[in-house]
């Protein structure tokens, strides 16, 4: 069961970062770019894809829109040395801002979302909400955006509906439109607002992906420091994890007989089908191109998947004390119990019993406990980049991750102790 002991200060410490990261990470593409201004800091080499890769040892990054992948090749890399991977995912639940944006009726203006992925959509009432994303400029350039406190999606009264506490349905169209200011829609620019925090011209900005995200600052709270509440610790959690990590394992020489490698996906939460989306080729791709530069033809490289392992990097859920029932009545994860290992049995997790055993190992090398989840019969189980990357490549896969409550919620809730625990994981991992 959790502790009741004082937070570790490594743990406090390690939250105060997350915070950090979360904090600079509102929307996918931020979140890639707050990685790669860490990498830079670590002391690893941005790479271009249009650009020929420097072959041999080293460390590296690549970016493609607002996904991530890192590595770190060992001295004593070859055509065959396989690769130690940790994957996860930089996008959350959230209301991306549609085209024609500037929305209004009776005085209000307000902004025109569509629901991205699947949100707990009643967390998102009453909050004070940023647009944040990137601008796609018509001569071919990007810039990152994000407003500060902006939008609110204002609840109906309880005056005005007595049934609310007996049943909350919200219509995702009618009800999802954030309030930004006051006024006539026709006389108010959103689009030139969000350019303006940018810096440009709203008549250059050809393009954008924009989503709503929470301004709260992430905090750790509760009886002797146990909690740590934040938005998007699906997956923001694993993504840091596997930062810090991937740093320290840079920083201690890069260890190991393995290529060590981050790979941050976007679009997880919507299905993973696209180009910097796990279900695309943008791993694939990285993984063709170290092989090569190490001299690798087709067979080496089929050897060295051979010899690779991914960790599938995504939060689960810890067992909720009012709504047990709908848990495993076996297998009841608890915050601070340790990360988790997720097991399913029709594959929407892609663990088995070698990847299982190997995860017991890396967390015994690590001095961290575990935990197994697996999902209520009657309840479907979600799913991760776990089984398409296991699909994808044929590398044996273990989905893990860091329990959580309200997950998918605007402000989602972990134990403080274990974003450091799976981030020591991934360490002893990459340098296994």
């Amino acid at each position: 069961m959790a502790s009741t002991s004082t937070a570790s200060q490594d743990a406090l410490d390690h939250a105060a970062d997350l915070g950090a990261f979360v904090a600079a990470s509102p929307s996918s593409h931020h979140a890639a770019a707050e990685a790669a201004r860490r990498l830079d800091a670590a002391g690893f080499t941005g790479l271009d894809e249009a650009a020929d890769w420097p072959a041999g040892p080293g460390a590296y990054y690549v970016l493609r829109d607002g996904a991530v992948i890192a590595w770190t090749v060992p001295e004593s890399a070859g055509p065959t040395t396989g690769f130690h991977l940790v994957g996860s995912h930089t996008d959350s639940p959230s209301f991306k801002l549609k085209p024609r944006p500037t929305t209004g009726a009776h005085g209000w203006l307000q902004a025109g979302v569509e629901v991205y992925g699947g949100p707990l959509m009643n967390s998102w009432l009453d909050r004070e909400l940023e647009l944040a994303g990137r601008l796609a400029l018509r001569d071919g350039g990007t810039v990152l955006a994000r407003t500060g406190p902006l939008l609110r999606f204002p609840q109906l009264a309880i005056h005005l509906d007595r049934n609310v506490n007996e049943s909350l349905a919200l219509d995702k169209q009618r009800h999802m439109n954030p309030v930004w200011g006051l006024g006539d829609a026709a006389g108010a620019d959103l689009l030139g607002l969000l350019a303006g925090a940018a810096g440009v011209d709203p008549a250059d900005v050809g393009g954008y992906d924009v989503v709503a995200a929470d301004t709260q600052e992430p905090r750790v709270f509760g009886q002797s420091d146990a909690f740590f509440a934040s938005g998007r610790l699906d997956n923001l959690s694993s993504v840091h994890a596997s930062l810090a990590a991937l740093a320290a394992h840079a920083a201690d020489g890069a260890p190991g007989e393995r290529i060590a490698l981050l790979a941050a996906f976007d679009h997880e939460e919507v299905g993973s089908a696209t180009r910097s989306g796990a279900a695309g080729p943008f791993l694939q791709e990285v993984l063709e191109r170290i092989s090569a530069g190490l001299g690798a033809d087709d067979a080496q490289r089929y050897r060295a998947y051979a010899d690779s392992v991914c960790v599938s990097a995504d939060a689960g859920h810890a067992v909720h004390p009012n709504y047990a029932e709908r848990h495993d009545p076996a297998n009841h994860p608890v915050l601070n119990g340790g990360p988790l290992l997720k097991i399913n049995a029709n594959q929407r997790y892609a663990t088995d019993a070698v990847g299982a055993a190997l995860w017991a190992r890396l967390c015994d090398d690590a001095g961290v406990p575990y935990q197994e989840f697996v999902s209520n019969n009657v309840i479907p189980c979600g799913s991760t980049i776990g089984p398409l990357t296991a699909t994808r490549l044929g590398i044996r896969t273990v989905d893990v991750g860091i329990p959580l409550l309200s997950m998918h919620s605007a402000r989602e809730l972990c134990g403080v102790e274990d974003p450091l625990r799976l981030s020591r994981v991934c360490r002893a991992f990459f340098a296994a």
